[in-house]
């Protein structure tokens, strides 16, 4: 059974924490005022996210096929419930630290962009990472 790129993003995501997802925040920075944006920090737009995430979405693909073991955990967890993914995915990274530490740096980008950027999916509440 082939992981979709829905699943995949968010078993990825679930592994090193949970992270920012392009399209909401897409949408969610696009509904907000110009004079908003005026007053936003530098590099924090929707074009600043897209890049960011689409970099970082090409480094998980490149590490997932390189690693065919992690990408087959991962393609494993296709079909079960959310909640029932998260534990998975801990246990899984307790027991594989090199694998946690590879994909928390792939995701480092993300993480630095929420935390330079506050409030990066437009809903006015400063988010954490």
């Amino acid at each position: 059974m082939l992981l979709s790129a829905r699943s995949a993003r968010r078993a990825v995501a679930g592994a090193v924490g949970t992270g920012a997802i392009a399209g909401a925040m897409l949408f969610g920075a696009a509904t907000v005022a110009p004079s908003a944006l005026a007053d936003a920090p530098p590099n924090c737009t929707a074009a600043d996210l897209a890049g960011v995430a689409s970099g970082v979405s090409a480094a998980t693909s490149a590490y997932l096929f390189t690693h065919p073991d992690v990408n087959w955990f991962f393609t494993s967890l296709e079909g079960l419930p959310r909640d029932e993914v998260r534990p998975k995915v801990q246990e899984y990274l307790n027991n594989n630290p090199q694998v946690k530490a590879e994909l928390t740096h792939i995701r480092q980008p993300l993480v630095d962009l929420k935390h330079r950027c506050g409030d990066i999916d437009g809903d006015g509440i400063a988010d954490t990472p």
